[in-house]
């Protein structure tokens, strides 16, 4: 059996759920506001694919462990594929310019671009742009 699901959302908790939301904004990200409320809002990365940022109290309802702080471990890196090297530089510029902290260096690979980022929470975002072109 083969699984292929139709959208993703990646759960996540967030300390202050007004300046997350001002924080991805600021990237350039948009909000559902159907599926958002003062426990949670639904942040769309593309129409198939959607980050919900949850308030700490809300995320717990949904786990019976202990919520990671992301400032200290990294429960895990969300990966943008985006369609520049520019369009990187500029939403990691927009990230650090707007309270996110710097995660690695950018990466060069030719083929692949990529630099990382840490949101006001400590969440590891990576975006990276990558030439369809030279992978043939």
């Amino acid at each position: 059996m083969r699984v292929q699901a139709d959208k993703v959302f990646v759960n996540m908790a967030v300390k202050d759920l007004s300046k997350s939301k001002e924080f991805f904004s600021g990237l350039g990200f948009e909000f559902n506001q159907q599926f958002t409320n003062e426990l949670a809002a639904c942040m769309v990365i593309n129409d198939h694919s959607y980050a919900m940022l949850l308030t700490e109290d809300h995320f717990k309802t949904f786990t019976g462990k202990e919520i990671a702080d992301s400032t200290v471990s990294t429960e895990a890196i969300i990966a943008l594929s985006v369609d520049s090297r520019e369009t990187v530089d500029k939403i990691v510029h927009a990230a650090l310019e707007s309270g996110g902290k710097p995660s690695k260096e950018p990466q060069d690979h030719g083929f692949m671009y990529g630099w990382s980022f840490q949101d006001i929470d400590g969440h590891l975002w990576e975006l990276f742009y990558m030439d369809q072109a030279a992978l043939q």
